[in-house]
């Protein structure tokens, strides 16, 4: 099984980045997982769609080749992150132009969203990825997901830190999505 992470901050430290590699340890070998690299994707412009730029093409390779993708995200201004958005819009265009069924690199793929921020714990942001992903025609897993509301101190210290707790949720979450992508 094949598992793609993808974070929606660009930032070496990122709290979200942190949280996915919290993750990636607790599915271990049972599942192949890999970070996608996209800060060097342009912005998405019908100009340049057909056919797609080389970094675009590289990152549909990658997406269609995945069983599952996990999607960690902030949230900036109670909304997605724009360069996440800028990937998505990407992901979410037809592959072959004139398509009238949209097929695109994320059709049909399963999806779960996990989300550190302040203190909504980026449910905005998640539930718009959520509204995101079905629009998209991805296979979005319902139920609970990984909410990480981050105190002042992790703030102060750009470190993230779980709870017991959180850990459990994200535990919960990695279990249910390995069993939903088997599924």
């Amino acid at each position: 099984m094949r598992i793609i992470f993808i974070i929606g901050s660009l930032r070496r430290n990122s709290f979200n980045r942190a949280l996915a590699e919290n993750a990636a340890a607790i599915i271990g070998e049972r599942a192949e997982i890999s970070f996608l690299e996209y800060q060097d994707i342009p912005y998405m412009n019908q100009d340049i769609e057909y056919p797609a730029p080389e970094s675009i093409r590289r990152i549909r390779e990658e997406i269609m080749s995945a069983d599952g993708i996990w999607i960690f995200s902030p949230e900036y201004n109670f909304n997605i992150p724009g360069v996440l958005k800028n990937l998505l819009d990407w992901l979410s265009r037809p592959l072959v132009k004139g398509d009238a069924e949209r097929v695109s690199a994320v059709t049909g793929i399963p999806v779960t969203l996990s989300g550190a921020g302040g203190r909504s714990g980026a449910s905005n942001a998640r539930k718009r990825l959520s509204e995101l992903s079905i629009f998209m025609k991805m296979k979005h897993m319902d139920g609970p997901e990984t909410s990480i509301s981050l105190s002042p101190e992790e703030f102060a210290s750009d470190t993230l830190s779980l709870s017991e707790e959180e850990k459990k949720e994200l535990r919960d979450q990695a279990e249910r999505f390995l069993s939903f992508i088997d599924a």
